[in-house]
């Protein structure tokens, strides 16, 4: 099965959803390379938000997110934050996180994690299972990072974060 078929996209969503037993495509770490850096601006509220990726460490590429709260005066303090790995595995790339609240208790049971399977890759843009990263600007890699995410919600609506990082 080709990726580009397995895949579902509504227009007017900016995350993808993979086609029941979907096939990842065949991917390398040094094809997201792009992401390597550190990347601030708006999270959920309009509060700051930060991520950074670190160079791959054998076939893990290890990130972190901080979504701060955004209370006025100090900047705020932390929200929460997600320690993210995304790996080569089997020929392809899946990502995987866990949350952690401001005290660093986690969100998912102590062996739990999220897992996202790729869905396509492309040059500068990386989509997986409900997940997007891509460049800002195609043209501009290492400039801005755009990430959406698709969280569960009543019913059938579809409710998307969005968030866009310029460089630090």
């Amino acid at each position: 099965m080709l990726a580009e078929s397995a895949i579902a996209q509504e227009p007017a969503h900016e995350t993808r959803i993979g086609q029941e037993g979907f096939v990842s495509p065949r991917a390398t770490l040094a094809q997201v390379d792009w992401l390597v850096g550190r990347w601030t601006g708006e999270g959920i509220g309009g509060a700051p938000a930060m991520e950074s990726w670190l160079p791959p460490t054998g076939d893990t590429m290890v990130g972190t997110f901080v979504q701060t709260t955004g209370a006025t005066g100090d900047g705020g303090g932390i929200r929460f934050t997600e320690h993210m790995y995304l790996m080569e595995e089997e020929g392809t790339l899946v990502l995987r996180l866990k949350h952690f609240n401001a005290d660093l208790t986690g969100w998912e049971e102590k062996d739990g994690m999220l897992t996202f399977r790729l869905l396509a890759i492309e040059p500068c843009a990386a989509y997986f299972q409900a997940l997007t990263l891509r460049c800002a600007d195609p043209e501009a890699p290492g400039e801005g990072l755009f990430v959406a995410v698709r969280m569960k919600s009543d019913g059938e609506k579809v409710n998307e974060l969005i968030f866009r990082f310029d460089a630090m």
